[in-house]
């Protein structure tokens, strides 16, 4: 018998006898066969705790835990790497092969394996099922991992996310001790989500389960990050402000673990804290590349980055993350994630200092040797920025263009992106209301803008980015404000703040409506805040000397 119990790559011991729990009791002897010493790993790698006995030689163990712990920071081509060595060190360890495998379905990104991977993935959980031997527990693994790669490849992922959840919690049952199945289940629960459920039941019920996991291993990798991502709504965030303070501790070289905090910090308008940990992410990212290209982690905090520069009135700093990236020659990533920042940043530098020249003018597919045409979802948001940026300049026929690009890319997406579907038909109602509106269809325009922002609270925003690249109610306000409805307008800004807290245009038109209704003591308290928020500010912005010049007036500054 070939018997390894896998513990933490860290130099931390793993908790053996740690005292039972409701959720998690300590391990059950049935799945136990006499342990083998641990081996000394000289690593000064960090990446958690994960805790996963198999039946491996002890050459492949250190290669099954690095593979497990990066599966849980969705470092999927380094978690594959490390789980292929492990069946090189031992071709017969068959959790290596369900590691494999694993590293191929990714729940919370919009990137389902294509058919040959999918394939390949079906390929790895047989070589799994009869290689070795193998614990209950590990065939438990094996079997869970059936549900999703059953049948034949589909485009639509979400039946196999909904059969993957379904099956890990059977194995979560099955073993009450296992702190592993308790984190995948938690994950695949949260891949399962149904966007318009704004009871959040399924990220409560996930959550509930990675902190009585956290109680048990402190420094869990997939106890932090899938705390985050349960968390990561406005009503829930404040439940995992000091996991996101921890996390990037526990594994401070990986991109995405230094990156994931700022879902949080985003959500309680933490600006100072996003910069600091995108930034470190940003510096990772680029000592870890993705296959010879620029990794998807790298734009992914770069986009963050951006968000929170605009949000502090740091915009000579956000130029130039924008300057970096146009300068660099090497090929990026072909990611969603990638796409997405690609097309937002730009858009963002724009739209959130109201340029609606430059905004009309962004070039779209940039750069033009990425791979655009597996995104539309992400292209669209450049169309968005030409169509909102055009139909603010009065420049009505390419606001028209842009619009109609807007409904082609729409109808190039898969049945199986509602998602991205429903985001891009937002972006096209908020243009063709503003659209109207500067064609003098003002009561028209605001039914139409009333309707963008509507579907827009039918949804969340998705992992992928730090904040829509404008919101559709923000949008709403900004039209009331125009019309000088000031009360609806700042009603509405105070939705926006709920959903965005601190955004810089927010603060300040929420204090413009407040002062042109003589309602002192919130536009003080509006412009008090934007204050505080744009302190360091590089550069100087009507909006930021507007709120100091009032707060001077009344005496509040």
């Amino acid at each position: 018998m070939r018997w390894f119990p896998t513990r933490s790559i860290l130099f931390i011991p793993l908790l053996a006898a740690c005292s039972s729990s409701p959720e998690f009791p300590s391990e059950a002897p049935q799945d136990s066969p006499t342990q083998s010493p641990r081996p000394t790993v000289e690593s000064s790698e960090q990446l958690g705790s994960v805790r996963l006995p198999v039946f491996c030689y002890k050459s492949a163990a250190p290669h099954i835990e690095r593979g497990l712990a990066l599966l849980h920071h969705m470092t999927y081509p380094e978690a594959r790497a490390a789980f292929i060595a492990a069946t090189n060190a031992d071709p017969d360890c068959a959790i290596g092969y369900w590691g494999e495998a694993m590293t191929f379905i990714h729940p919370l990104w919009s990137d389902p394996p294509n058919q040959e991977t999918f394939n390949r993935g079906k390929q790895l959980l047989q070589i799994a099922k009869e290689r070795g031997e193998k614990t209950e527990r590990e065939n438990a693994y094996i079997y869970a991992l059936e549900a999703y790669f059953s049948g034949t490849w589909s485009e639509n992922e979400k039946p196999r996310l909904v059969r993957f959840a379904d099956a890990w919690n059977e194995v979560r049952q099955q073993f009450p001790y296992d702190i592993e199945a308790a984190a995948i289940y938690a994950l695949a629960n949260l891949g399962t989500v149904n966007p318009g459920d704004k009871t959040y039941a399924k990220q409560k019920q996930s959550g509930a389960i990675t902190q009585q996991l956290l109680q048990e291993v402190p420094d869990h990798p997939g106890g932090h990050h899938y705390t985050i991502h349960a968390y990561d709504y406005p009503p829930l965030a404040e439940k995992a402000l000091m996991i996101a303070k921890n996390y990037g501790s526990i594994a401070p070289d990986v991109p995405h673990a230094l990156h994931m905090p700022t879902h949080i910090f985003i959500r309680e308008g933490l600006w100072q804290e996003t910069i600091d940990s995108n930034i470190k992410s940003a510096k990772a990212a680029l000592n870890n590349p993705a296959n010879g290209t620029i990794s998807l982690h790298y734009l992914h905090a770069l986009d963050y980055l951006v968000y929170a520069y605009l949000q502090t009135g740091m915009d000579k700093k956000a130029s130039e993350v924008l300057h970096t990236i146009q300068s660099i020659n090497e090929p990026f990533q072909a990611h969603g994630a990638s796409a997405y920042s690609l097309a937002a940043i730009p858009a963002r530098i724009a739209i959130e200092r109201q340029d609606w020249a430059t905004a009309a003018d962004i070039a779209p597919r940039a750069p033009q040797n990425y791979p655009w045409d597996k995104f539309p979802a992400m292209e669209a948001i450049t169309y968005f920025a030409r169509a909102l940026g055009a139909a603010r300049s009065g420049n009505t026929s390419q606001a028209q263009a842009a619009i109609d690009k807007l409904a082609m890319l729409k109808a190039q997406l898969p049945a199986s992106a509602a998602y991205w579907a429903t985001q891009i038909e937002i972006q096209r109602q908020s243009a063709i209301a503003w659209l109207q509106y500067q064609s003098g269809e003002k009561n028209k325009a605001l039914t139409t803008m009333q309707r963008a922002a509507q579907l827009e609270a039918s949804t969340e925003k998705h992992p992928i980015t730090p904040g829509e690249v404008v919101s559709a109610n923000e949008l709403y306000a900004d039209m009331l404000l125009a019309l000088k409805r000031y009360d609806d307008a700042l009603a509405q800004y105070e939705i926006s703040l709920k959903r965005n807290p601190n955004r810089l245009n927010s603060l300040y038109s929420a204090g413009f409506a407040a002062e042109a209704k003589e309602r002192t003591k919130e536009a003080i308290t509006y412009y008090q805040q934007l204050v505080n928020v744009t302190a360091h500010a590089d550069t100087d912005l009507p909006p930021i000397d507007h709120a100091k010049s009032y707060l001077n007036k009344m005496g509040a500054l």
